[in-house]
């Protein structure tokens, strides 16, 4: 064939190939579907972003990724995006000159206790080229084994790595990409192509469009299968777990990536049928917080429900409540049996001293042995009025109740018992159940209620020692990033609820908690902040990023460290025969007994005998105190009045003769 031949026939193939490309991307019909008619119906979140070049090198680049990177469950995640990331970069020039695409991520419980990742990508017209169908194969080496099978008229590749035995299926749907390593959400996926759900759904489309497309990333939460994730790490999600996933429909944030910051700023909408609490606040007005004021520095978990007025916020619930006739007439029963067993009115009593916050702290403690370390706090708008009407409540129960408890005083703080079953479960629902027949004390304008007393003493210690939220720089330049008024607010301290759960989950669970401590503590701060708007939520999340070595300078951690009175109960120091002081040996350390109705408070060794025992009357020592060496000899008596020493006290040798004495 002439050299003029075959230059006519490339002149003709380019001229063609031209056209067609022109056919392709300005003359061509546009068939496009959207990346969220493809995500099965089950995502618990979705993560989405228009440039995922420029994103993912950001990110990438990222402490926060580089240090998450080093984790397997990141890792995996990790792995998966840069094998995507390694197609996008051989033909990047070709992407780009086309214009950004949209990926979206979303995590889906596919078996009980399970979870995966789903990947769409949006290729757009490129997707007519076939390019990415064309260099799959140009990923794969020997290490790897390709096959094909169809799923309701659509391809599936297989690619399996012959070491991990680990799969990669992938799909493609008119301009979309599909990706998992789980080929049940593949395939889920390619049943949204008849019928969409997620996309076709009227709260997320309202979640969506108010979030729109700024920012880096879109961050979207599913509230119905938010319950069965939280299962996933913890056998259980807890009241406010279930009640986010009977409650809520729709989060959607847009965010960015700043300074080791991420702050997202979106909107939530409730379900009709939401929880009538959770209703309730949406129509209630905003409040300011403040309760920080006597919160521990050591809170892990604050909690905060805010409104314009709580009289407003209950004569909303009740409102609420009466859209359910057999719920209603089930709250009003029993607001009716507790009103007639003690003759008082809730409302009068109880209601009318309430100011315009509520917050529920789950704390590390630094006194208090108890695994649901929890306290109510109420604001008051009248301090004299709530202690009037909680005594005469008080005075109502005695009259009533067969438990006799005096006033205990701690530290100029009088603790109150109020034996009502189901208190707080009966006024406000199962938000806060776990509150029942509890102590309580008041601290400036402030109602403090906990079924442990030693939760309040720790309360009590923190805020006569001026170790509050609001003297915890750390706290008070986190909380600067929120609105000073809204519906609720929760705050988390990381490290404090590492310590929390460390200290009273069992032995595997301690070795699982320890080895992804760094990557638990490196969020030292976590915030969330919901403000009514018009129906919904105005919504905003705040993570604080800090290098976990850093974290653990600012910390004291309960499996690192030595006991101390920040992270511990007080230790009794162990007096051997040999050690004995005759000017020490009677300095009894405070004990903390966790009911303040026990007869006698009793603390054993850890071969199981009696290290001391002590007679108690309305939670003070008073009466007979006996201590003991481990080997069970007696070692100190005397005897206690009213949290006094008083009489003659007495020291043992091991042999039991006395060689201390001493007259209080």
């Amino acid at each position: 064939m002439k050299k003029k031949n075959i230059l006519t026939i490339l002149g003709l193939l380019l001229v063609s190939y031209a056209l067609y490309l022109v056919y392709t991307f300005y003359i061509d019909t546009n068939d496009n579907i959207k990346s969220i008619y493809l995500v099965p119906k089950d995502a618990v979140y979705i993560i989405e972003t228009q440039k995922p070049i420029d994103n993912w090198n950001a990110i990438s680049k990222s402490d926060i990724w580089k240090h998450l990177n080093t984790n397997a469950y990141f890792n995996n995640l990790s792995e998966s995006l840069n094998k995507l990331d390694t197609i996008f970069k051989q033909e990047e020039s070709t992407f780009k000159r086309f214009g950004d695409r949209e990926i979206l991520i979303s995590s889906h419980i596919y078996t009980p206790g399970k979870y995966d990742f789903l990947y769409i990508i949006d290729l757009q017209k490129i997707a007519k080229l076939d390019i990415l169908k064309d260099h799959l194969n140009t990923i794969v080496n020997s290490d790897f084994k390709v096959s094909k099978r169809k799923y309701h008229e659509h391809q599936i590749t297989e690619i399996e790595d012959i070491k991990t035995r680990k799969t990669l299926y992938i799909s493609f749907i008119q301009n979309q990409m599909i990706v998992s390593y789980t080929h049940t959400l593949v395939e889920a996926s390619i049943d949204q192509y008849a019928e969409p759900v997620i996309g076709r759904n009227l709260n997320y489309i309202d979640v969506s469009s108010a979030v729109g497309y700024n920012d880096m990333f879109r961050l979207y939460f599913q509230y119905e299968y938010l319950d069965d994730f939280i299962k996933v790490f913890s056998n259980n999600s807890g009241s406010l777990g279930k009640t986010l996933s009977s409650s809520l429909e729709f989060s959607g944030f847009s965010f960015d990536l700043d300074d080791n910051t991420i702050v997202a700023n979106g909107i939530t909408n409730s379900k009709d049928d939401a929880n009538a609490y959770l209703k309730a606040l949406q129509g209630s007005g905003k409040g300011a917080r403040s309760i920080s004021e006597i919160a521990p520095k050591q809170t892990a978990v604050y909690l905060s429900f805010s409104f314009s007025s709580f009289n407003e916020f209950h004569n909303n619930f009740e409102s609420i409540q009466k859209e359910n006739p057999e719920q209603f007439k089930s709250y009003l029963d029993g607001i009716e049996k507790v009103e007639n067993f003690l003759k008082i009115d809730l409302k009068e009593n109880f209601f009318s001293w309430i100011d315009d916050e509520v917050a529920l702290l789950q704390l590390h403690s630094t006194v208090s042995q108890s695994k649901k370390d929890v306290a109510i706090v109420l604001k008051a708008n009248d301090t004299e009025k709530a202690k009037e009407n909680l005594d005469f409540i008080l005075e109502q129960i005695r009259k009533r109740s067969p438990v006799k408890f005096k006033e205990v005083n701690y530290k100029g703080y009088p603790i109150n018992f109020m034996s009502i079953k189901g208190f707080f479960k009966l006024l406000v629902g199962n938000l806060f159940k776990e509150i029942d027949k509890p102590y309580f004390t008041i601290i400036e304008d402030y109602v403090v209620f906990s079924n442990h007393p030693n939760t309040l003493k720790s309360i009590v210690n923190s805020y006569t020692n001026k170790e509050t939220l609001d003297t915890f720089e750390a706290y008070t330049d986190f909380n600067d990033k929120f609105n000073s008024k809204c519906s609720v607010f929760a705050y988390i301290n990381a490290p404090y609820l590492y310590n929390s759960a460390y200290n009273f989950v069992d032995a595997s669970t301690k070795k699982q908690l320890k080895t992804n401590k760094d990557y638990f503590i490196c969020f030292p701060q976590i915030g969330v902040q919901l403000t009514p708007d018009e129906g919904f939520f105005e919504s905003k999340i705040v993570v604080d990023y800090e290098d976990p070595d850093i974290v653990k300078t600012k910390y004291t951690f309960a499996d690192t460290s030595a006991p101390t009175k920040t992270t511990t109960l007080p230790q009794i120091m162990e007096i051997t025969e040999e050690n004995l002081n005759k000017e020490t040996v009677f300095n009894i350390p405070e004990i903390f007994p966790s009911d303040l109705t026990a007869k006698e408070f009793v603390k054993k060794y850890a071969n199981g005998k009696v290290r001391f025992s002590v007679e108690l009357k309305d939670g003070l020592k008073h009466g007979d105190y006996n201590e003991y060496y481990k080997n069970g000899k007696l070692k100190i008596s005397g005897k206690y009045t009213r949290d006094e020493q008083n009489g003659v006290w007495r020291v043992y040798n091991f042999e039991e003769d006395v060689v201390y004495k001493k007259r209080f």
